[in-house]
């Protein structure tokens, strides 16, 4: 039998048979198209992530308190002997390997202003806050670099807050209250946009004693260190771990690289992105059980033309990859309809959600396609073995 001929029965037998093939390609297509799109959201949220994460630069490391446990997690202030203080901060400055050194404490306050109020998150950090993580103003000045008692009741506003409190007006100058203490606007930062659900813009930055002050802290929740580009990163990890230990006698922090984070969190992300491809792989198997229903019934229903194939010549291996490709086209058609329509589906999200992170992972999308057209041929073998046990004789007679 010629290859021309293996084709044009094939697509006859799919033709023959055009709504149980149909139902068989759209299952198939169904996990196809699930795989893509799952994907296509996990492998989109890991990139912006990572974007998110870069875009503060890529020599940090973040200093918290606690000693790390399992996990990767830490045990907090509830294992800490000696909590951050603002002064670790600045000995932390004043290594030779650290270009800046930012001591953070975290809030949420009501913020009072232009007749107007609005709770949101306060952040407590000092005057190279914006140098540090590559934050921009839009009009004013940030915070002066001064510390303890003598440190000004200075804010500067996210660009979102501004607009919730002064619309239009201009606010460098005018007074706020936060968390019932009067500060004076000095600036409005540049829109920074949002942070794994953190609203960067809907935001107020005071000095950060005065933070410690309105949320009754006598320690910070961390402390950033910005190092320099030609500083190895062991070295810096060494000179911040020591200087630390000199100043705490046991070593009761953690010290986190920008890279294990991002590791960590990829680690995270592309356990679910295989979770999600899991789950689109039923889709799959259910299509898979499909193409092997489809090829039973067909067998019992075209034995006389498979008596007739076997009385002209045709031998045992000749049915059999007749019907493997039958399989296999079944599997093919449903996995190029399932591409179409997830990479389809993931640019119509995009379109209408644009801040939805989508991007099509092709290493999936491919194995995807390969796996279906791998488990199309395997539903396919106990069919093609039935047809191919067929006598001539006994093929024709019951046909």
């Amino acid at each position: 039998m010629l290859l021309r001929d293996y084709g044009l029965l094939i697509v006859r037998s799919l033709f023959s048979g055009v709504t149980r093939s149909g139902l068989t390609i759209l299952g198939i297509a169904m996990g196809i198209a699930a795989v893509v799109l799952l994907t296509s959201l996990g492998d989109g949220l890991t990139r912006y992530v990572v974007n998110t994460f870069t875009q503060f630069g890529t020599n940090l490391l973040q200093i918290q308190p606690g000693r790390a446990t399992t996990l990767g997690a830490t045990v907090g202030t509830l294992n800490t002997v000696r909590p951050l203080s603002v002064a670790d901060s600045r000995a932390l400055q004043r290594l030779p390997t650290i270009e800046l050194a930012v001591g953070f404490v975290v809030g949420n306050a009501e913020v009072e202003g232009n007749d107007r109020q609005r709770r949101t998150t306060i952040y407590g950090t000092d005057g190279d806050f914006p140098s540090a993580f590559n934050f921009d103003l839009s009009t004013g000045t940030y915070l002066p670099q001064e510390s303890g008692a003598g440190a000004r009741p200075l804010a500067v506003l996210g660009s979102k807050m501004r607009d919730e409190l002064f619309g239009d007006e201009h606010p460098v100058g005018k007074f706020i209250r936060v968390g019932g203490y009067r500060f004076r606007v000095a600036g409005v930062m540049a829109s920074k946009g949002q942070m794994l659900g953190f609203d960067l813009d809907d935001t107020v930055y005071i000095p950060v004693e005065r933070a410690m002050a309105i949320f009754n802290r006598d320690s910070l929740v961390e402390i950033d260190l910005l190092y320099r580009d030609s500083a190895p990163v062991d070295q810096v990890l060494a000179e911040v771990k020591q200087t630390l230990l000199d100043r705490h006698g046991v070593e009761d922090f953690t010290i986190l690289t920008q890279q294990q984070m991002l590791e960590t969190l990829g680690t995270i992300l592309g356990a679910l992105t295989l979770g999600v491809a899991a789950i689109g792989g039923i889709s799959l198997l259910v299509g898979g059980i499909g193409i092997l229903t489809i090829l039973t019934i067909a067998v019992r229903e075209r034995r006389q033309e498979i008596g007739l194939l076997r009385s002209l010549g045709a031998g045992r291996a000749q049915i059999m990859l007749l019907f493997l490709g039958e399989a296999g086209a079944l599997a093919a058609l449903g996995g190029a309809v399932g591409l179409f329509v997830g990479l389809g589906a993931g640019q119509l999200l995009h379109l209408f959600l644009p801040g939805l992170p989508i991007s099509p992972s092709w290493f999936y999308a491919i194995a995807a396609l390969l796996m279906a057209v791998i488990l199309g041929m395997l539903a396919g073998i106990a069919p093609a073995m039935m047809a191919a046990s067929l006598t001539p004789v006994d093929a024709l007679r019951e046909g």
